[in-house]
């Protein structure tokens, strides 16, 4: 066996690109000049027996130290083949490595507990980052290439691109080749050459509204699809009363309380402290008096896109 590798790993998560990644860096164990021999790639769905894959497993190596058998969507294996390896598992050439590439598998289910016997590291865990961790992420992407990217920048493009780590990944490559020997990805590369993909949150339209910044609240609120303006009313509410809150203890000399008073995790209110550096003493709590008004004519007159963009532009402060 190739020093340090186990005879079985499962690789699972929704994130595509870790599973990608995880997947690339095994295959780069397999000398190049013999991969032909040593190296086998089955797509799940069309295994339809387990002869020709515990066949595979069993074959001894040419020239290497180990084969390496790839069983991609692992999860769709069917059930008699999933028990072969089960069986096979129990017992396993210590020649060969099976890597099960998955988007998902129970941690109850028989394949996903007999490869967790085979070693502490067997589950390569590639869980989706959580939407607060992806900016710091991007940064990483771009680190890897060479290239510095702010953190105004790296929000835009995962506002612009989504969650989807792959795309992201793209879309630094192409930037790369954008900006050339600048060594940098700025916001504007980003504004300027990546679309807008995703589905715009109401996050990050609420963000733009706190930063007072009405043409991106403007432009981000146009690009939404049928948004309910009853739903966006009532986190640009929650948003205001937090910008309340914000501005009392920063008054007190406090703001370090912020996240304990509202309850919140630290990373919900890092820019609450600039946000509220925007609005003069007591207008936010001032606003919350023109969001009862537009509350009213969202719930009581035809007018409501009106009474919505007045709302909008007024926390901007347009």
């Amino acid at each position: 066996m190739a020093q340090g590798l186990l005879s079985a790993y499962l690789v699972v998560g929704s994130d595509e690109l870790k599973r990608e990644t995880a997947v690339r860096r095994l295959r780069s164990r397999v000398p190049t000049d013999l991969v032909d021999f040593n190296l086998d790639e089955f797509d799940a769905k069309s295994v339809e027996g387990p002869e020709a894959l515990v066949s595979s497993l069993q074959t001894l190596p040419f020239g290497a130290d180990f084969r390496l058998v790839i069983v991609h969507s692992a999860e769709t294996l069917a059930k008699p083949v999933s028990e072969a390896l089960v069986s096979y598992l129990a017992d396993p050439n210590p020649q060969s490595v099976l890597c099960l590439e998955a988007e998902k598998l129970a941690k109850n289910t028989r394949l996903y507990k007999a490869v967790s016997k085979v070693g502490p590291k067997s589950v390569v865990d590639c869980s989706s980052l959580k939407r607060w961790e992806l900016p710091p992420y991007v940064v990483r992407l771009a680190s890897r290439r060479g290239l510095a990217m702010g953190t105004d920048a790296a929000e835009e493009l995962v506002n612009r691109c989504g969650e989807s780590t792959v795309m992201l990944d793209n879309q630094i490559a192409t930037l790369a080749e954008l900006v050339g020997q600048t060594g940098q990805i700025t916001l504007a590369d980003v504004e300027a050459n990546v679309a807008q993909t995703a589905e715009v949150s109401p996050w990050a339209f609420a963000d733009a509204i706190c930063e007072r910044d009405a043409a991106k609240a403007m432009a981000l609120l146009r690009l939404m699809k049928a948004p309910s303006l009853v739903f966006l009313h009532s986190v640009l509410v929650g948003r205001l009363r937090e910008l309340v809150c914000a501005q009392s203890l920063a008054q007190r000399g406090a703001s370090s309380q912020l996240a304990k008073e509202l309850g919140h995790a630290p990373w919900q209110v890092k820019h609450h402290a600039a946000w509220v550096r925007r609005f003069a003493p007591g207008e936010p709590a001032a606003l919350l008096a023109e969001a009862a008004r537009c509350e009213r004519a969202l719930k009581g007159t035809s007018d409501s896109d009106t009474a919505f963009v007045r709302l909008v532009l007024a926390i901007c402060g347009a």
